[in-house]
């Protein structure tokens, strides 16, 4: 059994992911709308709810395997304003941060730190605040490296996602973990880049971790529609007519493909604001994808982020909100899994997530490896 923290624990996905033989010894977050849901599937019993920089090391109990973080990452999406981790919600990493440096004073420090966000955390300030991550991981006596996946390896939903993953120096590393240079799955040119900009006291701590090929995914986004959904309603006909009328030829030409294909085809659709209308002029457009992948799922303020589905039998086509269980089996949560009754907390609390097979893989192929190496270093020790 290892033990871990969960920090921006949100509803408890990356405790899913990492199963029942890792107990969980503090989870905390800052948002009580989240932290009741967590409180629901998990018990409250290690639950902190509350600012990570309220939190000493005091409150965290010894014993720990491993610190997950999945930081708050507005401050560092292409949809963010930019702040990095000097932002109100993204800088929270350094509250977090302190805890640990905090318990290596103590000699406690977590053999193993994984830190989960946006993509964009690579490139947000010309890679300043990804060599600032990497600077404070080294500096603190952890080797690491990072890697980059994508959901839909597991899950029919667009989500990549950057994995920072670090190991206490005194811990043993084996060798089928390092792969010998980049690898193209993983380590896409954005990572490389980013890596080529850190300081040379942290590319000597920098491994390039080795995952195996990614699983061939057994499911498609209409797999996951539900025929009678809860939480939501399906558009009236003028509500559907007008989405249509918000595409441009493009997305109308994808639409009439679809009614022409047979069957049951299940389309997701975002709108975003293009500098398309019939002037060059800004206009809301309405974007469908038919590649039995949902969009990603985000959680900026506004209804433009919540994901329409459209369903197509034939002739007859129905729109209406992606519902709240459909959003949290993109994500990977079983149906027993309790949703908050809200829409928009439902929404917000998968949308903030993380992707719980794609924690198990982690888990899988180099945590729980990492742990077992250092396990048999110290009972040969003993």
């Amino acid at each position: 059994m290892a033990n871990f923290y969960e920090f921006f624990a949100g509803g408890g996905m990356a405790r899913a992911g990492l199963g029942p033989d890792w107990q969980c010894l503090l989870a905390n977050d800052f948002d009580p709308k989240k932290a009741a849901s967590y409180a629901a599937n998990w018990g409250a019993d290690h639950l902190r709810v509350g600012d990570v920089a309220a939190l000493t090391p005091a409150d965290l109990p010894a014993g720990a395997d491993l610190a997950w973080a999945s930081f708050p990452c507005q401050d560092l999406s292409l949809a963010g304003a930019g702040a990095g981790l000097k932002g109100e919600r993204s800088g929270t990493f350094w509250p977090f941060w302190k805890l640990i440096k905090a318990l290596g004073d103590e000699d406690r420090a977590p053999r193993l730190v994984v830190l989960e966000n946006v993509c964009g955390a690579l490139s947000s300030h010309d890679g300043k605040d990804f060599a600032a991550i990497s600077s404070a991981l080294s500096n603190n006596g952890y080797r690491f490296g990072a890697v980059v996946i994508n959901a839909v390896h597991f899950l029919p939903q667009s989500r990549p996602r950057l994995f920072i993953i670090g190991v206490r120096k005194s811990s043993p590393i084996p060798r089928a973990l390092i792969a010998d240079g980049p690898e193209g799955e993983w380590h896409p040119s954005a990572l490389v880049e980013a890596y080529s900009k850190l300081s040379k006291r942290a590319q000597s701590s920098w491994e390039w971790w080795h995952l195996p090929a990614p699983p061939a995914r057994t499911s498609i986004f209409a797999d996951l529609v539900e025929d009678e959904p809860h939480g939501v309603t399906w558009h009236t006909a003028a509500e559907t007519k007008k989405l249509l009328g918000m595409m441009n030829p493009l997305n109308l030409a994808k639409v009439e493909a679809a009614k022409k294909a047979g069957g049951r085809q299940v389309g997701t659709i975002y709108k975003r604001t293009r500098a398309d209308g019939p002037n060059g002029e800004k206009v809301q457009r309405a974007e469908i994808r038919f590649d039995d992948v949902a969009g990603c799922l985000r959680t900026p303020t506004g209804g433009s982020s919540r994901q329409t589905i459209m369903v197509i039998e034939g002739k007859r086509v129905r729109s209406r909100l992606l519902s709240p269980r459909e959003a949290a089996r993109l994500m990977g949560l079983p149906d027993t899994y309790a949703l908050p009754k809200n829409y928009n907390d439902a929404y917000h609390l998968a949308g903030d997530g993380v992707a719980v097979p794609v924690v198990r893989f982690l888990a899988e192929h180099i945590l729980e490896p990492l742990l077992a190496a250092a396990l048999a270093v110290e009972k040969k020790a003993a």
